[in-house]
């Protein structure tokens, strides 16, 4: 079995090589399956990434991947100096990166392979859990700024809205997406880390932390059940005046599947190695069929593998 998934690997990966530039001269000491390499992937994501990575090295056991889990900005920074083969990001190359990398006559090649979410999460003695999508916008924009907007009868005071870091993705999505290019009032601020945020919200009634759903998506990972039971993830409503409780969703993988979470973004691998290399081999553990069930059992959206979606009454 070891050898029909190496021989899969290795075919997948030389594929996923033709037409990248590089220089095949060059002696290597890596295969897409055994060496080392350096990767660089957003820490909104490492649960997931952590998932992938150990899977990936229990089936190849000379295979070592060193793990960097950065910013959104350090990731790309990263790979544009060639301290980081492949980076793990929730966008792909600008234009000026590109052209970059043009100008260097490397092609990275970016794969989607997943879909996740941003989600919110609230204190677990805050009991107003369900929230309107246009009530965050406000939020976003200083018109709301106190619980008691929200639902008058709320014992809770000045909302104070937490995030990772200010070069994170999850800032850029914000800002891109939801607020539109505006700046963050004087309630927002960062802390240190997608951790660092649900450390905050436990320990603040008032708060609201913007985390990635990875943190928070595998139900089945001690990790992630020890955080859920801190903190209150909240539910968003995306139509105006919602009447019931199902006009509600949360980040799960089925409401992404259906685009009914209104907070969802593309995952991305882009590797510069141009060659069957460690990180090819990654690439394409990732964007295969092995990979995709561990995207799948991680709680995001697989980029290529259908989610069963069961409905009940």
């Amino acid at each position: 079995m070891m050898k029909i998934c190496s021989t899969l690997l290795l075919l997948t990966a030389l594929l996923y090589c033709t037409s990248c530039g590089t220089d095949f001269k060059k002696p290597y000491s890596d295969t897409p399956t055994a060496g080392k390499v350096k990767i660089s992937s957003d820490e909104t994501l490492k649960p997931f990434i952590d998932a992938e990575k150990d899977t990936f090295m229990g089936l190849y056991r000379y295979a070592e991947l060193n793990v960097s889990h950065q910013s959104e900005s350090e990731c790309f920074r990263s790979l544009l100096d060639d301290s980081a083969k492949v980076i793990i990001s929730t966008r792909k190359l600008l234009p000026n990166e590109e052209k970059f990398f043009k100008s260097k006559n490397l092609f990275p090649i970016t794969t989607k392979i997943a879909v996740d979410a941003l989600a919110l999460i609230i204190n677990k003695e805050n009991k107003d859990s369900l929230m309107q999508f246009i009530s965050l916008k406000e939020i976003l924009s200083g018109k709301i700024n106190s619980w008691k907007q929200i639902n008058p009868s709320s014992p809770l005071g000045e909302i104070n809205l937490v995030f990772d870091n200010n070069g994170s993705s999850n800032v850029r999505f914000l800002q891109d997406s939801v607020m539109k290019g505006n700046a963050f009032p004087s309630n927002c601020f960062a802390v240190k880390s997608n951790e660092s945020v649900i450390d905050y919200v436990e320990k603040n009634k008032n708060a609201i932390g913007v985390i990635g759903v990875a943190w928070i998506s595998d139900g089945d990972d001690p990790v992630s059940k020890k955080f859920l039971n801190r903190v209150t993830v909240v539910e968003l409503a995306t139509i105006p005046n919602p009447v019931f409780p199902d006009d509600y969703y949360k980040p799960y993988q089925a409401y992404i599947a259906l685009g009914q979470y209104p907070m969802i973004r593309e995952v991305y691998m882009i590797n510069r190695e141009g060659r069957m290399g460690l990180g090819t081999g990654f690439v394409s553990f990732v964007a295969g069929d092995a990979g995709q069930r561990v995207t799948r059992l991680a709680g995001l959206l697989p980029a290529t593998m259908p989610v069963r979606i069961i409905q009940t009454k």
